[in-house]
């Protein structure tokens, strides 16, 4: 969340920031609310202050009386400041981060300018199919049975494409631990409070988060989560930081308000594995690790010689908690794009600069050389989402007799197959 002595300072460039990211935040009503909740703190503690006082010594029958209507209006004021400091915080989580001033502006969420490519989009001697078809004339994945046990937007991954769930996360593994990250496998649950603290809606019709019926618990939809949680309420020391992990979880998403998004096959589903890189640095640390993030996330799919590019993400795309955003895009020849052709470009890996927003939310704290306390920063960024980079490896490796070749990065993982061929029945 932001600071809200930043807010009181500087209400106009919070609504004009708020404008950009198309969210609707009463900014007066949240400042009116700050105000009313300082001023309600202070009337308390006078109020208990006096109680105490009268309490120091044996009370009179009228100093009993007094006390008493003292503890009322205590309890009162308590009612009070519990129900407006329900909606002061509702309010100031829903304000998104301040934008970093070199992100392009625009109310068009596909305005995302791009910054970078590697290699050109492929080109087939034959008509391409898409990883659907592809996956049900080799046998790959099975919708019909996993919708019958479980519902819709759920699947089973068979033959090589099981083992290429496999191979993935432990390419992306060994890649990102290469740039000196702490290997980590975490919880896929987590309380609400830290969903909250990083700036995700576990509530609400358009939340993506699954709940636990009866708890405080829900499922994560990224590893964001677990890892942003992992040192809430600590002191870091400075000479520890930058702090670098790469977790694997399972991530679960309802995709509420995903209906009109391209949504076939694996490419939006309600499951799927996926390893993420996380960093706490300092402030000055943050831009280089956003970069090393980033180049990681190419070095990774440029080994998978997968055709993508860079996007920087406009204010209208980015994140609730995020300051600056990179995507890589992958080319899926596959996919359906404007003009009513198969072939475009699909989010596979995202990265995020959040400056101090998760860690003020979460109490995360880094001491200094001179012992003073100072927020920490927090990044994030995707190493690999299996089920999207099966769909870019599947559909750009396809082969005009309908088999699929396996990137040579993933083969010794594989047991050395270097061909997904048709079954023989």
């Amino acid at each position: 969340m932001l600071d809200i002595k930043f807010i009181r300072q500087h209400p106009e460039i919070v609504k004009e920031n708020c404008k950009n990211r198309l969210v609707n935040v009463d900014i007066d009503k949240l400042l009116d609310l700050d105000k009313k909740k300082r001023e309600l703190e202070t009337e308390l503690d006078l109020l208990r202050t006096k109680r105490r006082q009268g309490s120091k010594t044996k009370p009179t029958p009228a100093q009993i009386v007094e006390i008493r209507k003292i503890g009322e209006q205590i309890k009162r004021l308590e009612d009070v400041q519990k129900h407006i400091t329900q909606e002061y915080n509702e309010l100031l989580i829903d304000i998104p981060n301040l934008t970093y001033s070199g992100v392009c502006v625009s109310h068009n969420e596909d305005d995302n300018p791009v910054i970078g490519t590697h290699k050109e989009p492929t080109k087939f001697n034959f008509k391409p199919l898409d990883h659907v078809e592809l996956a049900k004339n080799l046998d790959l994945i099975d919708f019909t049975r996993a919708t019958k046990v479980v519902g819709a937007k759920f699947y089973y991954l068979k033959n090589e494409l099981a083992l290429m769930e496999i191979a993935l996360t432990q390419y992306a593994m060994e890649k990102v631990i290469s740039y000196g990250y702490t290997p980590i496998i975490t919880p896929d649950l987590a309380k609400r409070e830290v969903l909250e603290g990083l700036g995700f809606s576990p509530r609400g019709e358009s939340t993506q988060i699954y709940n636990i019926e009866g708890t405080d618990l829900s499922l994560i939809g990224t590893a964001e989560i677990t890892m942003g949680g992992y040192h809430m309420n600590e002191v870091l020391d400075e000479k520890e930081l930058p702090k670098k992990y790469v977790a694997l979880s399972h991530c679960f998403r309802t995709e509420a308000g995903a209906y009109s998004k391209f949504s076939k096959g694996i490419f939006r589903v309600h499951q799927f594995t996926k390893v993420e890189m996380f960093q706490y640095t300092t402030h000055a640390q943050s831009g280089v690790a956003h970069d090393e993030i980033l180049l990681v996330e190419k070095r990774i799919f440029e080994g998978l010689g997968i055709p993508f590019r860079v996007v920087d993400h406009c204010t209208a795309d980015l994140g609730a908690p995020s300051a600056r955003t990179y995507d890589l895009e992958a080319w899926m020849p596959g996919k359906p794009n404007k003009q009513g052709k198969l072939g475009d470009w699909a989010e596979i890996t995202s990265t995020s600069n959040c400056t101090d927003y998760q860690a003020r939310g979460l109490n995360i704290k880094y001491k200094d050389g001179f012992g003073k306390k100072n927020l920490v920063y927090t990044l994030n960024g995707t190493a690999i989402s299996n089920q999207r980079a099966m769909i870019a490896i599947l559909e750009n490796n396809q082969q005009k007799d309908g088999s699929v070749v396996i990137p040579k990065v993933l083969r010794k993982y594989m047991g050395g197959i270097k061909v997904i061929k048709k079954k023989k029945k």
